[in-house]
């Protein structure tokens, strides 16, 4: 719908005003008063400078143009020359009417789908998650559905930290102690972990030989190859334990290590200093940048590499292998600059074409009660299992008081959906880049904008159908019922449905994911009025009633898809 607004309003201006005009921009947006209009278009102060006519005489040369449009109930001119558009009731039914037979709710596949790699869930090999790296499984999941519903080939990428000196400590600390040849858990494996390098950063014969260890694993040493594998083979498990109970799209093969790319770091030096884009800084090997004052350091002078290293490595992988047009990447805000300055240095290698766009998306962190870094009373990094754990067992218990006739089964799986959509949704429905405070009564309450009210937004609506009675074929045939638009929030309800396509693909854009909240929240809300207002079971007329249950199966299906690209699972009954 809107992208039909902006080519009538684009017809209307280059009519109007001849080729001086045909590039103009509509500036087409939802009206600040929905009482007075549905839109508002403000082209006309921009355009007014070219044409060096007043604004106001710029726009009622468009309501002359397009008022006979039986698009439009209403198109007048306010203030310093906005043009205020209200959509006639026909129209809009319409609308609706192809929306109610649409699978997809007008949302179409984009016209030119690319690969788009997403790089998130960086997790590290033998060490647990904790509750930091939930966000970026989150908001990264959501990502991938949100392009993979438009049709885009989407490359799930979690870039695992599995090299380097850590292994080279664990793996010597645990063939000194004799423990090599046990069996451990990720949660055993962490511990051990800490004491390692407790040991490296206090006995320099331990370092040395943890370095040494290094050497024989990159050298591909049977024995140290052998436990390397199995802390990548245990950790990858229990990686997956956390995702499927996430109820995420990563697999245990979207995980591409740093030890993917060792083989290719030396050969990568070797261009760039063949492209002289390297230099030497106190031995080691460095690009230096134009915008940063710092050199980006690719090599170390003990022939060590870094991240940044295997960053340019990974890049240049997926663009001309994976064959990526898009690259985003998930972090934490302390990613800034690194991403900036591989940004940079990427730029000046050629491997990155005019057409790849690079993307770092960077999120807060996630604050207790006391506004500082959310852990245990006792100071400690939360789990991110015990988080989950946590989350199903306080909604296992509103479940339980909610609904006590609920079998054990149907509770447990009830409290699953809610618990889980409760934490993915407080870290998707504020702007990711905030820090925001992790409150558990907020996020599990069924008011307000959370995971658990619009869950049930959705269940009501369903509930209406079971109390009529109308089961799935009867539902098919109501889809080919009319809809009558006569009440203002019928009218303002459709407004909101028709704009969810707009929104999805904005956000596939601009990957600000908290404006998908902020859209179901709002067509909750706006439904909720609808159904204050607009009787549906007890009209008498049934054209109306089918009208308006009509009206409450698409807002339904648009509650459920819209939490669906979230990775939010709805329930039929709560």
């Amino acid at each position: 719908m809107r992208t039909l607004l902006n080519n009538l309003l684009k017809s209307a201006i280059l009519d109007s005003f001849g080729d001086i005009a045909k590039n103009t921009d509509p500036a087409l947006q939802m009206a600040n008063q929905p009482e007075l209009a549905d839109y508002q278009a403000n082209f006309a102060m921009k355009l007014a400078k070219i044409l060096n006519k007043k604004p106001q005489d710029i726009a009622n040369t468009l309501v002359d143009k397009l008022s006979a449009n039986p698009v439009f109930k209403s198109i007048y001119v306010s203030g310093p020359g906005f043009l205020n558009i209200q959509l006639d009731h026909s129209f809009l039914s319409q609308k609706l009417e192809g929306l109610a037979k649409d699978d997809r709710l007008g949302v179409l596949q984009d016209p030119h789908p690319y690969n788009v790699v997403v790089d998130y869930a960086n997790a590290n090999v033998a060490k647990e998650m904790h509750v930091g790296h939930i966000r970026s499984i989150v908001i990264g999941d959501a990502i991938v559905r949100i392009l993979g519903f438009l049709g885009h080939t989407v490359i799930r990428q979690s870039h695992l930290g599995d090299w380097g000196t850590q292994f080279g400590m664990l793996i010597e600390y645990l063939l000194e102690t004799g423990n090599a040849e046990n069996l451990y858990s990720v949660t055993d494996l962490d511990a051990l972990y800490k004491q390692s390098k407790q040991r490296f950063d206090q006995d320099l014969n331990f370092a040395e030989r943890a370095r040494a260890r290094v050497v024989a694993l990159q050298r591909g040493d049977e024995k140290t190859l052998g436990i390397w594998k199995y802390l990548v083979k245990e950790s990858l498990q229990y990686f997956q334990k956390i995702y499927d109970t996430l109820g995420v799209l990563l697999v245990q093969e979207d995980a591409r290590g740093e030890s993917f790319y060792n083989s290719m770091l030396a050969d990568l030096i070797h261009e760039l200093e063949q492209k002289g884009l390297v230099i030497e800084n106190e031995g080691a090997k460095v690009m230096n940048l134009p915008d940063f004052e710092i050199p980006f350091i690719v090599q170390k002078k003990d022939g060590g590499y870094l991240y940044a290293t295997t960053d340019l490595a990974a890049a240049k992988f997926r663009t001309e292998t994976l064959g990526a047009s898009r690259i985003i990447y998930l972090t934490d805000t302390r990613q800034q600059q690194h991403f900036a300055m591989l940004f940079s240095a990427l730029s000046q290698t050629g491997w990155i074409k005019s057409h790849v766009r690079l993307e770092h998306v960077y999120f807060g962190t996630i604050l207790g009660p006391d506004n500082k870094p959310f852990k245990t009373r006792s100071g400690e990094v939360i789990r991110l299992i015990s988080l989950l754990e946590e989350a199903q067992g306080r909604a296992l218990d509103l479940a339980r008081a909610k609904n006590p006739n609920l079998s054990e089964a149907q509770l447990n799986h009830v409290a699953k959906i809610i618990g889980i959509g409760a934490l993915k949704y407080a870290d998707l429905h504020t702007d990711k880049i905030k820090d925001y405070v992790f409150d558990w009564d907020k996020l599990l309450s069924f008011e307000g904008n959370t995971a658990p009210y619009l869950q049930n937004a959705y269940v009501r609506i369903r509930s209406i159908f079971r109390k009529g009675n109308l089961y799935l074929a009867q539902i098919d045939l109501i889809k080919n019922s009319k809809i009558l638009i006569n009440h203002e929030v019928e009218h303002n309800l459709a407004i909101k449905i028709l704009e969810f396509p707009n929104l999805i693909y904005s956000v596939a854009d601009s990957l600000s994911l908290h404006r998908l909240c902020e859209y179901l929240y709002t067509l909750a809300a706006t439904y909720h009025r609808f159904y204050e207002h607009c009787p549906i079971l007890s009209v008498g007329d049934k054209n109306i009633q089918n009208s308006r249950l009509l009206i409450s199966e698409i807002t339904a299906r648009v509650l459920k898809l819209g939490l669906d690209l979230l990775g939010i699972e709805t329930l039929e009954q709560m």
